[in-house]
């Protein structure tokens, strides 16, 4: 759409006028009526649909496995399953609530979330995430430091695993056993979580 006006010298001349795209901030993610989820990722918004039943049972799965395996271990680093508030950068047009966090610097967690890079993400991809989750995301947990980035898709059988520090890539199925590359022995056998799924 192009806005009208008279020149100095009386004629028409047209010039565009620039819609400018508004910039949301953490607040307006907090001013969300109850019930509506929504990231925010270089200040635009991104609706959340709810999660299936799928969706749910391999994010439930992965977490316990992960919980349990910190347990054994006596470690230190915190699980979180979503809905966690993640707060990648230090302003405040930036927040995410991945599938699954772990975070091993406990200075970043706060009674509202985590305020940088958690060093494991997992985002399990549902049909109106898989652009974000490919793409979007990737680009930003990199550059926000998450050191390692799985991509659990059940629909295509996938599992890609970006592990930032070492720059390699893993491209898995349902019937493989993925390393965690934070650790040195977690070992997750997806074709358990598969026949508990019967896919």
């Amino acid at each position: 759409m192009k806005e009208h006006r008279k020149s100095k010298e009386g004629s028409d001349s047209l010039e565009p006028a620039l819609a400018q795209e508004k910039v949301y901030t953490i607040d307006d993610i907090y001013a969300l009526p109850d019930g509506e989820r929504a990231e925010l990722i270089d200040g635009q918004i991104y609706y959340m649909a709810p999660p299936g039943r799928k969706h749910q049972d391999i994010s439930g799965e992965l977490f316990g496995i992960i919980r349990e395996y910190i347990k054994e271990k006596d470690g230190t680093c915190r699980p979180y399953i979503s809905p966690f508030a993640v707060f990648l950068s230090e302003n405040d047009k930036n927040y995410v609530e991945p599938d699954i966090s772990v975070i091993c610097d406990n200075g970043k967690l706060n009674d509202k979330g985590c305020v940088g890079a958690p060093d494991w993400i997992i985002e399990i991809v549902s049909p109106g995430s898989r652009r974000m989750d490919y793409f979007t995301k990737l680009f930003k947990y990199r550059t926000a430091g998450v050191r390692e980035y799985w991509i659990v898709d059940p629909e295509k059988n996938r599992i890609l695993v970006y592990n930032f520090e070492s720059e390699n890539t893993g491209d898995y199925t349902f019937s493989d056993s993925v390393k965690a590359g934070i650790y040195d022995d977690l070992y997750i056998d997806f074709s358990d979580i598969a026949k508990l799924l019967n896919m």
